[in-house]
């Protein structure tokens, strides 16, 4: 008898089929750029050069972590890829680049057709909220390397920005500076290594356990996928000056503002002023987790951060008030090595 491929555990119809199915998906992400068609070697897309002086391309790359175990867990598989494209598309929106296309990597022990189709259901639906194609993707199926129910997700962003339009908060952040944020869908994609360890280890919770305060079973709060700020930011680094933009992921307030800030200047930030999520009350009581660590690692309730000169603070709040978007004035930019100063 001799051996296939498909004896090694590899099932190349499988793959096949899969890319039948995610077809519809990704050409509902196509926008003005996008000159390749579905099954070549590399996606292609093209820059209006009228629309820019001098074009820069702003790219980033990420995962979903170890949340994907709560997906394995409740076999629910479609917010994922969501996540994905927010963790790429949100860090390049730091800099004031707008997301034109995004690429998907998803490696599995097994490759089920209907399963990838959920996780680049996920994908494309990330896509269509960030205004980016999804030119292209790769799935691998390795047997051995990951079990049959097991999959790792990856993505890869490109956005691109006039050269006099980078937003760089070392350059432009100032002393008197105010600071801004917008508010976080949940937990995000950081810090579900101590989630799970709070929720399984110390609490022995399942995921399909009705939390009052939640009004939500605990795997429907956790799995909320990652908010894509591509709209409101977008707005505003096109109607106001944005002196800097952070991101608020693994590390939490403490590690993510002052990665914008120059040295010589600090965020005092006033924790009372974010409305944390329920989620975050629940999970530092049941983990007896102390304050700092708290935010060292979570978002507690703010997804971005930017800083404005204060003259344009109230047309800035104005504004977002105007599209309905709900911001929380945190803090000031004041003199100090400390990065970050956190009153609670």
């Amino acid at each position: 008898m001799n051996l296939t491929y498909k004896d090694s555990g590899v099932d190349k119809e499988a793959g096949y089929k899969e890319v039948q199915l995610i077809k519809p998906l990704i050409k509902k992400t196509f926008r003005e750029g996008v000159i390749s068609d579905l099954g070549g070697f590399s996606g292609l897309f093209g820059i209006n050069k009228d629309k820019y002086e001098e074009p820069v391309l702003v790219s980033g790359t990420d995962g979903v972590g170890t949340k994907l175990m709560l997906a394995f867990k409740m076999d629910k598989h479609n917010t994922v890829g969501e996540d994905c494209v927010a963790m790429c598309v949100n860090d390049i929106l730091c800099q004031g680049a707008e997301p034109i296309f995004f690429l998907d990597y998803i490696s599995t022990g097994k490759l089920i057709p209907e399963k990838m189709y959920s996780i680049v259901e996920g994908v494309s639906n990330g896509c269509v909220k960030a205004g980016c194609a999804l030119v292209g993707g790769e799935t691998a199926e390795m047997p051995g390397l990951y079990e049959e129910d097991e999959y790792d997700l990856a993505g890869f962003a490109v956005g691109i920005v006039d050269k006099n339009k980078i937003i760089d908060g070392k350059k432009d952040i100032k002393e008197g500076d105010v600071i801004l944020a917008l508010p976080s869908t949940g937990v995000h994609s950081n810090g579900y290594s101590i989630v799970r360890k709070i929720i399984f280890e110390k609490m022995n919770y399942k995921l399909d356990m009705y939390i009052e305060e939640l009004e939500s079973t605990l795997g429907e709060e956790l799995l909320k996928p990652t908010r894509i700020y591509t709209k409101p930011l977008l707005d505003l680094v096109r109607k106001f000056k944005i002196n800097g933009i952070s991101h608020i992921t693994g590390g939490g307030l403490y590690e993510n503002i002052p990665r914008a800030l120059p040295k010589g200047l600090t965020a005092k930030v006033n924790t009372k002023k974010i409305e944390k999520h329920e989620i975050f009350n629940l999970l530092q009581k049941w983990g007896n987790v102390d304050t700092k660590e708290m935010y060292s690692t979570f978002n507690m309730g703010i997804g971005i951060v930017f800083f404005v000169n204060k003259d344009i603070k109230d047309d800035v709040l104005n504004y977002l008030k105007e599209i309905d978007e709900k911001v929380y004035e945190i803090g000031e930019v004041i003199k100090g090595e400390e990065g970050v100063i956190l009153c609670h």
